[in-house]
């Protein structure tokens, strides 16, 4: 066995701290006679200030170098709840040790490495020392340390405390790290994207309203008040005085959205979590010889996080998500309504349609007027509305996903791809929650989440990759151009669409990766938390807020842009025509502001199919792609003549003898991949640091968009 390190390059600054060791441990991992072995016969034992635990003290020799060694109290946790607990993190806090050796029982691995995620989270400097590595072995568990140490981020050495094997080699790594020519600073800790995002908010609540010194790390404190810790709580008091009330509101909060969404206990999650965090860094690094006996998390796992059929099962799943989704939203006529059966969608299409009705009369007495609202709001704002239904069950099958256990496998399953085209582990997480599962997700807290990531190129490459996932706000667009030329196929299309939308996103990853974003891969360590069955409220309640945010997006944003843009399309009015009758809908249409804007473009962008009535809303996408939808409405409603239908845009698409099944498929591709929108962009430029970034992300991500859809409509066009 030998000892495995990560390199020091990149790694962030560390406060500086004493020159001395502390060695922590689980009680029975073999830590005292580790520490004898170290320390030899100078030692001193006393007690610890103020309590009556025990510690002792002792010397380690290198060479004409002496360092200073500390047996903590042998602990499984640091939640400090008992006196042994609160001793070893207060040390750890307090006294700054400049490393901390956990000696871990590597018999035990799975158990023993809950402490070790917990002194993670600390964010100290930290070294594993995998003891009692020959009763590991003689129970035919094989151990590989580089591995252990790449998932962790720390050095791993294999020692046996008792017969002092692996000691000189602990010594020489601990003594490189107190050089600072090897880099100790562990992972992040990862809980779940929800419990992720918890953390964020509350660790900058933490970091501005309190007096933090270099001692205490925000994200830590985070965790600590979302379990209720009342030691960590009372140093957060006496840190932000007056100010405490805006932390502890902010952490009270974060604890009761983390309750409703999965109907527990924040500590019992959290603690869930650490396990999953530890049961996935085993699986991952040890191997048996000898058949033991497995639970049932294990045998699932064995098949749905296999080589073979765990690929293939995720595939099964993308595609019965979306069988339901239309399934439930649209087909099945469930809803009674005056004695008929209704699906959901087409109950909102017939109120909008009422709507429309109702405005007629006004068509000839008020034409301004009646256009804002017929052509703005109803067919705008309404053909967004419109698939409320198909939004919120996506977003339910999505949250009963996330809650079963099953989202982490998938980032299990997806690690392998995604190393093999430049990006690392921890990229999953932000790639799923921009929508990478199938739909459903938001590239903004998507791009949020690579804050996680250590190394700032990983980060730079998933933020510009992010938004080609397919997020719910393109959602809209897929459902109207799916329901007007491919009806008969809409869960292959959108099978086809996500799959599209990964193979670009890592086919963009590898090259910027090569030619633009160079720099190494780092590891990534994923939690795997027991599969249960999903909490019902947990999930309608986070379906509900998101379903919610959807439906305020389009009576805010989405209106306003879709006011806007109807402004744009409805003036300058036109001359009357020389033989003194009224321009035609069409013609106004096209003298209009937006109109002489489609046209210029339409020289080019009819390479791709797309007219000057297409070009106009996709220049509202800029703002949020579900403004594509609301825009087309828009566009169509103000070019429907005097007595014009007042059918669902769906159905005047598939009318319209200038589009095409090839012509959707090319504009389906263009939405899902040109430039984010507005707020992505915006965030781009805040996480990266730079606008620049944020540039080259609208400018990269528009011309990958045109073209892919230039070329899949031109080869549509040759094959006829």
């Amino acid at each position: 066995m030998t000892a495995s390190h990560l390199p020091d390059a990149g790694s962030p600054a560390v406060p500086v701290r004493k020159q001395v060791i502390a060695i922590a441990g689980n009680p029975n991992a073999g830590k005292t006679s580790l520490f004898n072995r170290l320390t030899g016969a100078s030692q001193q034992v006393g007690n610890y200030p103020g309590v009556t635990v025990e510690h002792k003290e002792g010397v380690v020799r290198h060479g004409d170098r002496r360092i200073p060694v500390v047996d903590l109290p042998g602990t499984y946790s640091l939640t400090a709840y008992s006196l042994e607990e609160r001793v070893a993190r207060d040390f750890i806090i307090d006294e700054q040790p400049a490393l901390v050796v956990d000696v871990v029982d590597a018999s035990n691995l799975e158990r023993n490495l809950y402490l070790a995620v917990q002194l993670m989270e600390m964010r100290v400097p930290l070294v594993i020392a995998l003891n009692m590595i020959d009763v590991a072995e003689s129970r035919g568990i094989r151990i590989d340390t580089a591995r252990l140490s790449l998932l962790l981020g720390v050095p791993v050495v294999a020692t046996v405390g008792s017969r002092g094997r692996g000691v000189d080699e602990l010594v020489d790594i601990c003594t490189a790290v107190l050089d600072g020519t090897v880099n100790a600073l562990p992972q992040t800790v990862h809980y779940g994207h929800v419990v992720d995002e918890e953390i964020t908010g509350l660790a900058g609540v933490i970091a501005e309203n309190t007096l933090l010194d270099r001692r205490f790390e925000p994200a830590w404190l985070a965790v600590k008040l979302l379990e209720k810790d009342p030691a960590a709580a009372g140093r957060v008091r006496l840190m932000a005085g007056v100010r405490y009330g805006l932390v502890d509101t902010a952490a009270a909060a974060a604890v009761l959205r983390i309750e409703r969404h999965y109907g527990e206990d924040t500590a019992t999650i959290i603690a869930e979590r650490r396990y999953g965090v530890a049961a996935g860094a085993v699986r991952q690094c040890m191997s048996r010889t000898v058949q033991s006996r497995m639970d049932l998390t294990d045998r699932i796992d064995n098949v749905v996080c296999g080589r073979i059929l765990g690929p293939v099962i995720l595939v099964g799943v993308v595609a019965a998500l979306f069988f339901w989704v239309f399934k439930l939203s649209d087909e099945w006529a469930w809803l009674p309504w005056f004695g008929g059966w209704v699906s959901p969608t087409g109950l909102v299409n017939w109120i909008f349609a009422q709507l429309s009705a109702l405005l007629a009369p006004a068509r000839h007495s008020m034409p301004m007027l009646h256009s804002l609202f017929d052509a703005a709001l109803v067919r705008g704002v309404g053909g967004v509305l419109g698939f409320v239904p198909l939004i919120f069950f996506m977003f339910l099958f999505i949250a009963a996903l996330e809650d079963s256990g099953y989202i982490a496998r998938v980032a299990f399953i997806l690690d392998r791809l995604l190393r093999m085209f430049g990006m690392q582990g921890n990229s999953i997480l932000a790639l799923i929650v921009s929508g990478g599962l199938g739909a459903g997700g938001c590239a903004v807290p998507g791009i949020m989440a690579t804050r996680t990531l250590r190394e700032e190129k990983d980060r730079l490459v998933t933020m510009l990759v992010a938004p080609f996932m397919n997020c719910g706000a393109k959602m809209p667009v897929y459902a109207v151009l799916i329901a007007a030329f491919f009806p008969a196929s809409r869960t292959e299309m959108m099978l086809l669409l996500w799959a599209i939308s990964w193979f670009v996103a890592l086919a963009a990853a590898w090259t910027l990766r090569r030619f633009v974003i160079r720099g190494e891969q780092t590891p990534f360590v994923m939690e795997l938390p027991p599969y249960h069955v999903p909490v019902l409220r947990g999930v309608l309640l986070h379906t509900w807020e998101r379903t919610w945010l959807y439906i305020k997006k389009a009576g805010t944003v989405i209106l306003a842009v879709n006011i806007v843009l109807w402004a744009f399309m409805y003036f300058p009015r036109p001359p009357e025509r020389p033989d003194g009758k009224a321009p035609t809908a069409a013609e106004a249409l096209a003298h209009s502001m937006a109109g002489r804007f489609g046209r210029a473009l339409e020289p080019v962008s009819e390479l791709a199919g797309f007219d000057w009535r297409t070009n106009i809303a996709l220049l509202g996408g800029f703002a949020a792609k579900e403004v594509v939808v609301g825009a087309l409405g828009t566009v169509y409603a103000m070019d429907i003549e005097k007595g014009g239908d007042s059918a669902p845009l769906a159905a005047r698409l598939a009318a319209e003898p200038d589009w095409s099944p090839r012509r959707a498929f090319a504009m389906m591709l263009f939405v899902m991949l040109y430039a984010p929108c507005m707020t992505t962009i915006a965030v781009i430029a805040r996480e990266s640091g730079s606008w620049k970034w944020a540039a080259f992300a609208t400018l990269y991500s528009t011309t990958i968009a045109f073209v892919i859809a230039l070329a899949v409509y031109q080869a549509g066009r040759l094959v006829g």
